[in-house]
């Protein structure tokens, strides 16, 4: 009931996607029905020209002639009508492909992270990528194969029916059994393509986990063992493709079972008729009635290649359709901007968890005055980076608020708020393009001279100019610069945009302790005015932060000055000691 559920829910997909293309579909109907149309009236004259032929010296060459100009002209006709239909098929899976791949990626923008946290980057990739591409194979083949499937076996039986009802009824009475076969073994291959790609999915997840963490790999010596997770979900890749690509494979030999047993009715039934209507129907005739149930009876085949090939596309559509279904990130649509922010900002009895059944922050209050710099310390897993994640309103809380100058993040465009803030992280992250083009994301319309003064506030501008092509030179990828590098970059960026606040998550974890101390001073002229968070593990880089909130376990369990902290001799005096113990 639920497959059944699942199947009619991305078939109602599929539609939506086709409806835009629903003038070249009906194109696609009529140039099959022209192709079938040559197609059928071969067999047709290729009979009239066999009785032409009586005997010796018995031939109307004349009227051989005339059939084979026919013949030829319907040839030429199926053939075009064919090409044109292939043109018309291949733009509408093609677009359908590229409206699917669109929605998907989009889709993706728009969800919340929460969604992109809990799923292997992979699995998610391998749904665009491959699914979508498998999605337009069966989509293809379909358009391709159905149309002028269905439309040769309606218009076979039409003629059969006129030529010779009796011998038509015969053929008429054997198909259901091809379509039992066809039906019987579709319905239970779908379930095994779904568990294939979904086996797929998980493989390259984990392919793209090691290949992008290859340096560990090789670091911890985790080879061998990589190597046999890997032929784990290899052979249960191998074990789902070969049972989905066994059962739906004897579609075919049964159908061609069905499609000889046919052939054999025929050809006893029109001989039968042949002898016993003294000439009513003729050789010529029962040679066409034998072309007409090899036409008939191919497009069983072809459809049952179709059958098979569409349950994999349902399979893989329906992977597809459930990231596009998936909820977005609440509307914010309507609501107010938020402007150019003084930087007040306030976390009022905020609680929050990542699960419902494991709570981390709860009653967390935290007040920041413009131009204030706010270093948030304590161990891993406190909760700091869960902070900024608030802040930036990448999650929302559970409980309580978080404002900026008196405004409910809830109740502003998300745009508007991220606008006001520049982030530097640890992880670095840089774009497949130009340096250029990467220092000027957040500030499209700045001048050379300001993106170079701020390449050069970064510590960042002389190792540019020795880049092969200087600002023009293409960056992001693994090895075309090292993380310091890449970390500069980020730190140029948010220099160039001078966002009225400003978010530091261990910011300067890859650089040199010289060029650090460089990177201080340039920050410290960057956040003067401006409200400033700042994550540090190092505790020797916050010691001028207005305040510092010493966190454990989603609490602030300490608050003050560096001095004031030390002088307490408490949670903050252990940790900087444990430190600088030497």
């Amino acid at each position: 009931m639920k497959q059944n559920k699942t199947s009619r829910k991305t078939l109602s997909g599929i539609l939506r996607y086709l409806k835009p293309y629903a003038p070249l579909i009906v194109c696609t109907v009529f140039l099959a029905a022209l192709t079938v149309a040559g197609q059928l009236a071969v067999p047709y004259f290729v009979g009239k020209a066999i009785d032409k032929i009586v005997g010796a010296g018995q031939v109307d060459f004349e009227g051989l002639y005339r059939l084979f100009l026919v013949i030829a002209f319907c040839i030429a006709a199926a053939a075009l009508g064919q090409w044109l239909m292939s043109l018309c098929n291949n733009r509408v899976c093609y677009h359908v492909l590229a409206d699917v791949r669109r929605d998907a990626f989009r889709k993706i923008e728009r969800l919340p992270l929460k969604y992109i946290d809990n799923r292997a980057y992979g699995e998610i990739s391998g749904v665009i990528v491959s699914d979508a591409e498998q999605f337009s194979d069966g989509l293809l083949l379909g358009f391709t194969q159905l149309f002028t499937g269905v439309s040769t076996i309606a218009g076979v039986l039409v003629i059969m029916l006129v030529m010779r009802w009796e011998i038509a009824l015969v053929v008429f009475c054997i198909t259901p059994l091809s379509l039992f076969c066809s039906k019987f073994i579709a319905s239970r291959t779908y379930s095994m393509f779904k568990k294939q790609s979904e086996v797929r999915a998980e493989q390259t997840a984990f392919i793209d986990e090691m290949i992008g963490n290859l340096k560990v790999v090789k670091a911890y010596t985790h080879e061998d063992e990589n190597e046999e997770i890997f032929a784990e979900k290899n052979e249960r890749m191998r074990k789902c493709s070969l049972r989905a690509v066994f059962f739906s494979s004897t579609t075919n030999p049964v159908t061609r079972f069905v499609n000889s047993v046919v052939y054999a009715a025929v050809a006893f039934a029109g001989a039968m008729f042949v002898i016993g209507t003294g000439g009513a129907f003729s050789v010529g005739n029962l040679t066409t009635f034998l072309s007409y149930s090899n036409q008939y009876t191919k497009p069983f085949n072809e459809i049952s290649e179709v059958v098979t090939e569409f349950q994999n596309a349902l399979a893989c559509a329906a992977r597809i359709f459930a990231l596009i279904d998936e909820e977005e990130e609440p509307s914010d649509e309507g609501m107010p901007a938020l402007g150019v922010a003084e930087g007040n900002i306030s976390l009022r009895d905020v609680a929050f968890s990542y699960r419902p059944d494991a709570e981390l922050i709860t009653g967390l209050n935290v007040e920041a005055r413009a131009g204030q710099r706010v270093a948030i310390v304590g161990p891993t897993g406190c909760g700091k980076t869960t902070v900024i994640n608030l802040l930036m309103r990448f999650y929302d809380v559970n409980g309580g608020s978080v404002s900026v100058d008196g405004k409910d993040v809830r109740k502003i465009t998300r745009e508007s708020l991220r606008r006001n803030y520049g982030m530097v992280l640890q992880e670095t992250w840089l774009k497949e393009a130009t340096v250029r083009e990467n220092l000027c994301m957040g500030a499209p319309d700045c001048t050379e001279e300001e993106m170079i003064a701020a390449a050069k506030a970064a510590h960042a501008h002389s190792f540019i100019t020795r880049l092969p092509q200087g600002y023009d030179t293409v960056v992001g990828g693994e090895g075309s610069l090292s993380q310091g590098q890449k970390q500069l970059l980020c730190i140029a960026r948010i220099m160039l945009c001078r966002p009225p606040m400003l978010i530091l998550d261990e910011a300067t974890s890859n650089i040199d302790t010289r060029t650090e101390r460089k990177v201080q001073d340039a920050f410290a002229k960057l956040m003067s005015g401006r409200t400033c968070f700042i994550v540090a593990h190092r505790l020797s880089t916050i010691k001028s932060a207005d305040t510092i909130l010493v966190m454990n376990a989603g609490h602030i369990v300490e608050q003050g000055t560096h001095e004031a902290l030390l002088a307490k001799n408490g949670f903050y005096a252990n940790l900087y000691r444990a430190q600088f113990a030497n």
